[in-house]
């Protein structure tokens, strides 16, 4: 089974991904941030709100939507398949479940791409092979966002590039300090969370960092 990846294009021209965590963005300001994302130039925006309730969940990504469409900025679930089918959102993102693809395609309908985690070249190979349509590649380094994932380092990006057709987004830790080296050792695609969202000026440091993107 191929992946129906390249239905997508704008996912194939994307290079900037944020995410909307609730980590670090109070449901207050989760529409104002949002817009500010959208605004400045991300490529696709996900929300991630792994402790409140599905109905609190489902409230924000139809907050959420409105704002993303008029951007043209693709919006992603993180986990939740039944909100992405609800909303009708233009992606969802499965975590390491060995049948999180298969299982996400089926309840969200092959009009929806479907994201994966990966963390390491072997789950990211695998993630090919399950016709996952992009692959998130990390963390790169330490990071508050998840703090239990041991971090994989910048040595396989560039192989994973050579063994993954995918759009490969990098992430874990991403910021305007690291993207060099981040970008010296092979990416091309990265996802920015904290930094992002913890930005004094949320909406120049996207397009600081989409800039710098090749």
């Amino acid at each position: 089974m191929s992946s129906p990846a390249s239905s997508f294009p704008r996912l194939q021209s994307a290079r900037l991904y944020g995410i909307v965590d609730l980590g670090y963005c109070a449901p207050a300001q989760v529409e104002a941030m949002t817009a500010a994302l959208c605004e400045g130039g991300v490529d696709l925006l996900q929300l991630r709100a792994k402790k409140l309730t599905l109905p609190e969940i489902e409230k924000l990504a139809r907050l959420m939507h409105p704002i993303t469409r008029d951007h043209g900025v693709p919006l992603i679930i993180n986990d939740h398949l039944e909100i992405a089918a609800s909303i009708g959102s233009e992606g969802v993102h499965v975590g390491q479940d060995d049948e999180a693809v298969a299982r996400a395609r089926a309840a969200v309908g092959p009009g929806v791409f479907v994201g994966k985690s990966t963390h390491s070249l072997a789950q990211a190979v695998a993630a090919q092979a399950e016709a996952a349509d992009y692959i998130g590649f990390g963390p790169l380094y330490a990071t508050g966002t998840k703090p239990d994932y041991v971090p994989i380092g910048l040595q396989d990006i560039t192989e994973v590039h050579q063994q993954v057709s995918l759009p490969i987004f990098c992430i874990g830790g991403v910021n305007a300090e690291r993207l060099p080296e981040i970008l010296t050792a092979g990416a091309r695609r990265v996802v920015v969370v904290s930094a992002f969202l913890l930005a004094p000026d949320v909406q120049s440091y996207v397009r600081q960092i989409k800039s710098s993107l090749p």
